[in-house]
């Protein structure tokens, strides 16, 4: 006679953005006496509502949810200290019986939260030393010094992405072993079940573009105008995430509002695509098409895989 699984502990919603991540985990939470661990690296920002798609109080419908406004804008992302606090969360939820939904499509952070990952820590003058030759002799050249040094890592970092090939170089110089070292297999701290919810390109793509458009129509820029009065321009992260990096852009003279609307468009486009090549490499990901045909029927799916895995 076989016996019953342990219930899992964490449900995990993954995927790119403006796949539906956001409004399944508010439905998952509310069916299983949940509450929410939001996983955006940028919602953790105080402000930066209108850009991240942040869910309005209304959209949330009663759900509590966690981590969200925590951060300044002048601050640096750190997903170790990151790591910490969900972690809390999610223990606190589970002394509690409920069941945490852990939501986004940061997936370094996801991963940081249910997966035995230890990250590196920084050295001040090593750090300095690499943003100063940023400065001097830009990203590129980094990149290039990079994808000699630990190949994967050049691969998933672009180019132009000066923040985190300094932090690559700078845990290589630390720990004298690549970047990519540092993620191991994919051993969890917690039982999980992750849900990816998949579109097909075409039809996400439109969902990107039109979002885009909202965010502009809802007040982006004036968002942007007053988060630059708060320091937003000096954030290290902040003011490089989609749309804020592009309105910064158009409110300094080097573009048009037109021209950075479409490149916001362009960006997250591209952006979409690396977060699904990174949650496709993890086999525990069980998708569930979240297109608009079946967009109905998948908070209905959703709950049957978690009862499935429940009871299997």
């Amino acid at each position: 006679m076989s016996t019953a699984a342990p219930a899992p502990r964490v449900i995990a919603v993954v995927g790119p953005t403006a796949a539906g991540k956001s409004d399944l985990g508010v439905h998952l939470a509310r069916q299983l006496d949940g509450e929410v661990v939001n996983a955006d690296s940028m919602q953790l920002y105080r402000g930066m509502d209108i850009g991240t798609a942040k869910l309005t109080t209304e959209e949330r419908r009663g759900v509590p949810h966690h981590l969200l406004d925590i951060w300044d804008v002048t601050e640096a992302a750190n997903v170790a200290e990151y790591q910490r606090l969900a972690r809390i969360e999610i223990d606190r939820l589970l002394a509690e019986g409920r069941t945490p939904v852990l939501v986004g499509g940061s997936g370094l952070y996801v991963r940081g939260a249910i997966d035995a990952l230890d990250f590196p820590g920084t050295d001040p003058e090593v750090r300095a030393r690499l943003e100063e030759e940023l400065k001097l002799r830009g990203s590129g050249a980094l990149h290039a010094r990079l994808a000699a040094a630990d190949p994967p890592a050049g691969r998933a970092i672009l180019p132009s992405n000066g923040r985190r090939i300094v932090r690559a170089l700078e845990v290589f110089e630390i720990t004298g072993k690549p970047f990519t070292a540092n993620l191991p297999g994919h051993d969890a701290v917690y039982e999980t079940v992750q849900i990816g919810v998949d579109v097909e390109r075409p039809e996400l793509d439109e969902r990107i573009a039109l979002r885009v458009d909202r965010m502009w129509e809802a007040g982006l820029v004036d968002e942007v105008r007053e988060l630059e009065a708060r320091g937003l321009r000096e954030g290290r992260t902040a003011s490089r995430a989609l749309g804020y990096q592009q309105v910064l852009a158009a409110l300094a003279g080097d573009c048009t509002e037109d021209q950075a609307r479409a490149e916001t468009v362009r960006a997250t486009k591209r952006f979409a695509r690396r977060q699904d090549s990174w949650f496709r490499r993890d086999p525990r990901v069980h998708w569930l098409s979240g297109a608009a045909d079946d967009r109905e029927e998948l908070p209905h799916l959703a709950l049957t895989l978690v009862e499935r895995a429940v009871t299997a």
